[in-house]
């Protein structure tokens, strides 16, 4: 088992605040309500990936690394009835960063192998945000805004899963709704950060403990990259992980630097840019932040719930 010392991950640790040329505190917004039962089927994905509660682990995780999803429904097979939903955080939870980290180290006694092949059920969220098939768009906008939660399963009369409308969906409708604020004036200043070679298990536990999708990884001031929770689970789910492990301990796998896992592609903004502009770029990155960049600096981030945000309300 590789050691490593504390001290090369202080800047794990640091919280980043860097206000960039303005300060002009929280900006205050008047609400604008779009209101139209119904219209949430329009804009959900209505053929629904979704996974039985008997599944294993490792097949929910191949199944949401294999389509891209950051979520999975879990439902009744016959009756497609709602029993829970699988995200990318219960993932990163489960392999190290929280209290579902207990079914590997103490029933399996720290043997990925061995954790992974247990029933999805018991590590998904079984207490679910769901909408119902008649809801307006203006409601899904309060469940995002209100809850922060990034994704919602629409049911029908009867409890069936019959769609999900995400974060995404909404942001790109609202994307033209012309708005007169800056990325500088919606994004998020005070940003905890990263270092290269801080060991993932380190990474999952700040995810987990600060409920953050994604974490920029800076190395002397300089934006090396962003982790996310979908990089993380993805390792996992293409089961190059195992690659890694010689003993199928966990901490061989949790031990290795998160600049294993950082992504190539690192799409930014800067500052002036419009919120319009930022909505534009996300949707055609397929990114679910976009770091703000000024004289080379990270001076901040700006995420989907940001835009969803700033963009609902005139």
């Amino acid at each position: 088992m590789v050691h490593h010392s504390d001290k090369n991950y202080k800047q794990s640790d640091k919280l980043l605040k860097m206000p960039g040329k303005l300060d002009r505190g929280p900006i205050e917004f008047k609400s604008r309500v779009v209101e139209q039962e119904g219209e949430i089927m329009a804009i959900a994905t209505l053929d629904v990936v979704s996974v039985p509660q008997t599944m294993s682990i490792i097949g929910a995780v191949e199944t949401m690394t294999r389509c891209g999803f950051r979520r999975l429904p879990v439902v009744d097979a016959g009756s497609r009835k709602m029993r829970g939903i699988v995200t990318s955080g219960d993932v990163i939870n489960f392999l190290g960063g929280g209290d579902k980290f207990n079914l590997v180290q103490v029933k399996h006694d720290g043997n990925l192998l061995s954790a992974v092949n247990e029933s999805i059920r018991s590590i998904m969220t079984s207490q679910v945000t769901s909408l119902p098939d008649s809801a307006s768009l203006q409601d899904a906008i309060d469940i995002i805004k209100g809850k922060m939660i990034g994704g919602i399963p629409i049911l029908d009369e009867n409890g069936a899963l019959t769609g999900i409308v995400t974060e995404r969906d909404v942001m790109t409708v609202l994307a033209n709704e012309r708005v007169t604020c800056t990325v500088e004036e919606i994004m998020s200043r005070s940003l905890r950060v990263t270092d290269p070679d801080c060991p993932i298990g380190k990474v999952t536990k700040e995810m987990t403990r600060y409920r953050f999708r994604r974490l920029p990884v800076v190395s002397d001031d300089v934006l090396y990259g962003i982790i996310t929770t979908t990089d993380i689970m993805k390792y996992l789910g293409s089961k190059r992980v195992f690659d890694q492990l010689e003993t199928g301990d966990i901490a061989e796998v949790m031990a290795l630097p998160v600049r294993t896992l950082v992504s190539g592609n690192l799409y930014t903004i800067s500052p002036e840019k419009s919120v319009n502009q930022a909505a534009a770029e996300m949707v055609r990155r397929n990114a679910g932040a976009l770091p703000v960049i000024e004289d080379a600096r990270l001076i901040g981030l700006v995420t989907e719930f940001d835009l969803v945000k700033a963009l609902s309300m005139g």
